[in-house]
């Protein structure tokens, strides 16, 4: 992307798409047919097994809705299936059986995605991995929500000011 006047919005979007691109790339070399957004809600089934959607959003710091969303993709494509819960309301997330003969293959591929994300931290001037931390750190303090409605202030100060 060479757009001197790109929007924080649309460069964070261009720098997913360059890396999920080749993530995804790299699972289909691998025989996989998995997309880099499941990732976190594999993770989670691992880590913590059959677990609910509210469960696999809060560990995994992701909004309920998008979980809701990746895992109704992975269920059409065999990698989770939904269970009852313990009281039937809620239904739980487990990974089948195909999906788990495939853990050895996503471990590999998440390995050497780790060693190209190094790599790419290594070329910047500061580490993007770094970056994104303290991004988010500062959000959690300080939600982008809140910056807006300031920003928003500030500029209608600016505007009865004349100085916009």
């Amino acid at each position: 992307m060479k757009d001197p006047t790109a929007s924080l919005g649309t460069l964070l979007r261009h720098l997913t798409e360059l890396l999920d691109g080749a993530v995804e790339d790299s699972y289909r070399a691998e025989g996989l047919d998995y997309r880099p957004r499941f990732t976190p809600v594999i993770r989670v089934l691992l880590a913590s097994g059959p677990s609910s959607i509210r469960t696999i959003a809060d560990y995994a710091g992701i909004s309920h809705s998008a979980v809701s969303q990746t895992v109704s993709q992975m269920v059409m494509q065999k990698w989770v299936k939904y269970g009852q819960g313990g009281d039937g309301r809620e239904r739980i997330v487990s990974l089948t059986a195909s999906a788990k003969r495939k853990i050895d293959s996503l471990e590999r591929c998440w390995a050497a995605t780790s060693i190209a994300a190094a790599d790419l931290d290594r070329s910047l001037s500061v580490p993007l991995s770094r970056v994104l931390q303290e991004a988010i750190e500062a959000l959690d303090q300080r939600p982008f929500s809140t910056r807006l409605l300031s920003a928003n202030a500030t500029l209608k100060k600016r505007e009865k000011a004349g100085d916009v």
